[in-house]
């Protein structure tokens, strides 16, 4: 009897899912992030692509983080073959950085422009480029109306939308499948190397669509995520917490 409700349930949140917009994945347009718990909680178990995400960050040093955190998903994304747009006002990123995290130069094409209405307009023209993996745009201030726009390019492009919103006036809503908060964790020394561990994060889902959020403290060791345990986040010194991001 369990069994049959259970299979019941399945069926209607199939059938519910794309009435509210979330689009069954083929195999071919799955993404693995190398995570399966982040994974888990999205619908249909899948980081979803061709859709747009927020990330919210309050302070420079969660900036960094989230920067580095994003390199990480984009290294997926891009496999080595992608080409992915950096679009801001004011950039934060370093990009000789992102060769840690597997993703070389000459993938990244960078905007630099004035103002958030000019990156907008151009990372709402970048996200109509089906040649494009993925477009990111360092946005502080956006409203709901902008963002729809974006929303709809990604749905007829099926090109993957990351907005970055550092030090946001307000938290206003957007129209993106989910929002993140990412902060860095202190790293842990391998025994015998001098210097830092791997780059570790504090990941908060703060809200995805259909889906269920959640935290997680990971690490980027070996191009891939993988768990932090517990026990090993070790308390360091503000300076050196600042360097992991």
């Amino acid at each position: 009897m369990l069994s049959n409700k259970s299979n019941i349930i399945d069926q209607l949140q199939k059938a519910i899912l794309p009435l509210q917009g979330v689009k069954s994945l083929s195999s071919a347009n799955r993404l693995d992030i190398g995570f399966r718990p982040i994974e888990l909680a999205f619908p249909n178990n899948s980081f979803p692509t061709g859709a747009m995400h927020e990330f919210i960050s309050e302070a420079s040093e969660s900036a960094a983080a989230t920067n580095a955190f994003v390199a990480a998903l984009l290294s997926r994304i891009i496999n080595k073959s992608g080409i992915c747009l950096w679009v801001s006002s004011s950039r934060t990123l370093f990009p000789a950085a992102m060769e840690a995290f597997g993703i070389t130069p000459h993938r990244l094409i960078f905007i630099d422009v004035k103002k958030d209405t000019e990156a907008l307009w151009a990372m709402e023209e970048a996200l109509k480029c089906e040649r494009l993996a993925a477009v990111v745009g360092e946005i502080r201030n956006i409203n709901l109306t902008a963002s729809r726009k974006l929303q709809l390019a990604v749905e007829k492009s099926k090109v993957t939308g990351f907005i970055l919103r550092h030090h946001p006036p307000n938290l206003n809503p957007v129209a993106a499948v989910s929002r993140w908060k990412i902060n860095s964790l202190p790293s842990k020394p391998e025994d015998g190397l001098p210097g830092v561990g791997f780059t570790r994060w504090n990941v908060e889902l703060l809200k995805v669509r259909n889906g269920k959020p959640g935290s997680w403290q990971i690490e980027w060791a070996g191009n891939q995520f993988q768990q932090v345990i517990p026990a090993d986040v070790i308390e360091m010194p503000l300076q050196l917490v600042r360097q992991t991001g």
